[in-house]
């Protein structure tokens, strides 16, 4: 079996490239042109191991002149970004959304066969989708290097594409499209990549509602279309229509975790801007209802309703639409800060979902039962999953943040220093004062600013619907006493709304002391009257692995979940985990489904929420027929999660991770932490001094600017590593604990019984061969040789290569394979067909690097601005920066 690049795929990566090298030939010349190819052409050889064409590739970067840089850095740039859109529509056209092992991700419909022939009657999968809630948060963590200007033109290419493809017997279409695909490719070419500036926490919360409106606004309802088709199929029976099984929040305007540009006014500005965009969406479906639903026929209760008219759907509709009208008005007047005058609004999706419904089942009760399933049905649908704000807006915040407005207080009100208290001492108070029916703040408390955006932010839950909000995340909680903090801040300044309070554990620590936090929480008759018997717990991935390396952390948040099921289970309380998981490897990303299956058994019980980040939004849901894969696959794990869950791991295994966590943990840690040599080596050999520059999200790339690797946030600290090459926060100290059990006897059986038998152990192995698969200490060898001169630090990076070679080899014993992506053929193409291209970036980017540092920092713009399109580059090649 072949298994070349599929031949559309070809084409099209074709057409896109000879299009953007005639477009550069006709800005600056064929012989620029030439100049490319060359590059390219020695690039390829080197790769095919050609050291001599290598070596040439190099002397030919570095003898570029200045002015020629920045040009051949956006023109290789450029190439992988159209290289992308010919994948992803080729992944869209064939509904290959994840790359992984052929066979592993079956497809809704065989999983729904396969559950009721084990035994799960028919109504039992109707009611597992009907109950599932699977919440997708999108984050706008600074990941997504493109701007949204170049988005929207490769949206436009994409389109261009489907149109050539489907014009074949209409030559005129593919001639137009042919000649708007050269239009846009000039346009790309002429268009800036980098932003000057950072965006705002309003503009990324407006590109999170651009991908609703452009793609998942129509994605949502095609699913639902596609699960009834299913059902009705194998459960004679369409999913109740006021089912989400999938919903949308988001942390674009709530995360102030570290970002002191999202405030409480912020965040009410992002609010109405979803129930402005909301509003808009739903007044074009109405339009559209409008126009189709002319029908006379109707049942008593529709006609008692609007009276006795012609047409009694378009007069229903006609009153929504204006409400609808009106609440566009008052968001928009609000945003403005102008005073509404207009008529009533709608606040609730039950407002706007009520008089859908009674037009649906009038069309049901006269028969019409095929033009109620139409355009009325899929507005039903986006309505149960996008209410009257698009997303549930999450707010997070640090616990040190709550825990100094209660130092502040408890001193204002001469009640002692809350930060002297203990746990117990601070339980005790903030218990008493949750059950007081006295205020505690004063009314007109003059506090520290700090303080006051603390309790501005409970306002503005205070002034919200609760349908508008979702949890109140604490970073770095640690204590049950965080939680209980937040439900006493709530409870003073937000009155009636109150919202679910998830603590984040991310560290080593943390994850491994989490539930006995929840246990004592759970334990407490007062936090249980607000509580009720629900709890949600997020589990920090970056962090995490920041902090402990990535197998050390890979098992405490298994333990963590375990543990923390087995807690709630004891309380009686339903657990929903939040899984704070981003794009790279490093930082718990992976594809979905392996990731869900690969969960503790009962962790994942028809509820899961997990945050989408960054460029895997647009990977994931940036196009409707990538998104509506991208959703079936969430449906399709969960489910199978639910009713045929994974095995318990065996004692000897639980053993074995154990040792091998501790080994690997203790490996990371002596060098990362205690290596005097690490940070220097860090910031000599990688981007990350570089990284700070590029405007890549609202959030600064430190949490304190002072101090060392502990400081810096997990995505900059991925996204270093990744630029050389080296990825090595997924791998770093793993190789050591992998050693020390094939060495001994009966090691490596064990290791692959565990990898054949256990979900967990397996799919951590294919994250690890995917992740080496982008390695290339070749590449992180010449950063070193350009930017290192210390003796000790490059024996350093000489020990950190020998380390990650040595882990390539004991993974493929594992994995009983020659060579790495052995059995995901499509992934190990896409890099090798993307190397020549990224190679010329990681040669000019170490070049880049070294001139600003002889000049120190005082490069010209233009060569900063190369410098910039190189890091992007290179995170387009290999489709990952964070």
């Amino acid at each position: 079996m072949s298994y070349d690049l599929h031949e559309s795929l070809r084409d099209n990566v074709r057409i896109l490239g000879d299009s953007l090298g005639r477009t550069i030939a006709d800005d600056l010349g064929q012989g620029f042109v030439d100049r490319i190819e060359t590059i390219r052409g020695l690039a390829k050889q080197g790769r095919q191991g050609d050291v001599q064409s290598s070596r040439e590739l190099i002397d030919f970067l570095r003898k570029l002149p200045d002015r020629e840089l920045l040009p051949v850095t956006r023109a290789f740039n450029q190439f992988l970004n159209l290289a992308n859109i010919a994948e992803q529509h080729y992944r869209a056209r064939f509904r290959r959304v994840e790359d992984y092992r052929p066979g592993s991700q079956p497809m809704l419909g065989e999983l729904l066969t396969r559950a009721r022939d084990r035994g799960h009657a028919p109504r039992k999968l109707v009611e597992s989708l009907a109950n599932m809630r699977v919440e997708l948060v999108l984050t706008a963590h600074p990941t997504e290097v493109i701007r949204r200007t170049l988005i929207q033109k490769y949206d436009a290419i994409d389109d261009c594409l489907s149109t050539i493809e489907s014009s074949a017997d209409y030559p005129e279409r593919a001639s137009r499209a042919r000649g708007r695909l050269e239009e846009l490719i000039s346009q790309a070419w002429h268009t800036d990549e980098i932003r000057h500036e950072r965006p705002t926490p309003v503009d990324e919360a407006k590109w999170g509602f651009a991908v609703i409106e452009n793609s998942l606004w129509q994605a949502v309802p095609d699913f639902h279309r596609d699960l009834d088709s299913l059902l009705l199929e194998t459960a004679g029976e369409r999913l109740p229509l006021d089912a989400a099984p999938l919903v949308f929040a988001s942390w674009m305007g709530g995360d102030r975790d570290g970002n002191p540009n999202v405030t409480a006014r912020v965040t009410r500005e992002v609010l109405l801007l979803g129930r402005w965009m909301a509003a808009d969406l739903y007044s074009r479906d109405l339009d559209q209802l409008k126009a189709e639903l002319s029908m006379w026929k109707a049942n008593s209760a529709l006609r008692a309703e609007v009276g006795e008219v012609a047409e009694p759907y378009r007069e229903l509709l006609r009153r929504l639409a204006a409400r609808v009208e009106a609440t566009r008005d008052w968001a928009k007047a609000e945003l403005d800060g102008k005073g509404y005058e207009g008529g009533p609004i709608i606040e609730t999706r039950d407002q706007l979902y009520a008089p859908l419904l009674a037009c649906y089942r009038s069309l049901c009760d006269v028969g019409l039962d095929t033009i109620a399933n139409g355009a009325l049905l899929d507005t039903l649908r986006r309505v149960a999953v996008f209410g009257v704000t698009l997303t549930k807006l999450d707010i997070r915040q640090e616990a040190s943040r709550h825990a100094l407005v209660m130092e502040e207080l408890t001193a204002t009100l001469a009640l002692g220093q809350y930060r002297d208290w203990s746990e117990a001492q601070r339980q005790a108070f903030l218990l008493a004062e949750l059950e007081s029916r006295r205020p505690l703040i004063p009314r007109r408390w003059e506090c520290s600013a700090e303080t006051r955006e603390v309790l501005d932010t409970f306002r503005v839950i205070a002034s919200e619907q609760p349908e508008a909000l979702g949890t109140y995340v604490i970073s770095m909680a640690a204590q049950p006493s965080d939680v209980l903090t937040v439900a006493l801040l709530m409870k003073e300044v937000g009155g009636a709304v109150t919202l679910p309070i998830a603590p984040l554990f991310e560290t080593l620590d943390d994850l491994n002391r989490s539930a006995s936090v929840i246990d004592r929480l759970l334990a407490l008759p007062g936090y249980r009257v607000l509580a009720g018997d629900s709890q949600e717990v997020m589990i920090g991935y970056s962090d995490s692995a920041k902090d402990a390396g990535q197998l050390a952390a890979a098992w405490a948040q298994y333990r963590a979940q375990e543990q923390l099921v087995e807690v709630c289970r004891q309380h009686g309380v339903d657990l929903t985990l939040f899984h704070g998981r981003g794009g790279a490897v490093g930082r718990g990303g992976g594809p979905a489904h392996a990731a869900i299956l690969s969960q503790p058994p009962g962790s994942v019980n028809g509820s899961l929420r997990v945050t989408e980040q960054g460029e895997m939004i647009r990977f994931k849901f940036g196009q409707p027929d990538i998104a509506l894969r991208s959703m079936e696959i969430y449906a399709c794990a969960v489910l199978e999660a639910t009713l045929l869950p994974p095995p318990s791991p065996q004692p000897h295994w639980r053993e074995e991770m154990d040792r091998l966590a501790e080994i690997a943990h203790r490996g990371y840690v002596s060098v990362v932490r205690e290596n005097p040599d690490f940070v220097p080596y860090f910031r000599a050999v990688t981007p990350e001094g570089a990284l700070g520059r590029l405007p890549l999200g609202s959030r600064p790339t430190k949490r304190r600017q002072d101090g060392g690797v502990e400081t810096l946030r997990a995505i900059p600290w991925i996204f270093a590593w990744t630029q050389i090459r080296l990825m090595l926060p997924a791998w770093l100290g793993s190789g050591e604990a992998f050693a020390t059990r094939i060495d001994e006897e009966g090691g490596l059986e064990v290791l692959q019984e565990m990898r054949d038998q256990w979900p967990f152990f397996g799919t951590y192995l294919d994250m690890l061969e995917m992740l080496l698969a982008k390695a290339d200490v070749g590449i992180a060898t010449y950063y070193e040789r350009r930017l290192v001169d210390e003796p000790a630090l490059k024996a350093l990076g000489e020990e950190l290569r020998d380390r990650c070679g040595r882990l390539q080899s004991m993974l493929l014993a594992i994995l009983d394979q020659q060579q790495l992506l052995e059995q995901m053929p499509l992934i190990r193409q896409a890099i090798e067909v993307r190397n020549p291209y990224i190679d010329p970036l990681h040669g000019l980017q170490a070049e880049l690097l070294q001139r600003n540092r002889d000049a120190d920092g005082a490069i010209s713009g233009e060569l900063t601005r190369a410098l910039m399109v190189t890091m992007a580059g290179i995170a387009a090649g290999l489709r990952n920066t964070g």
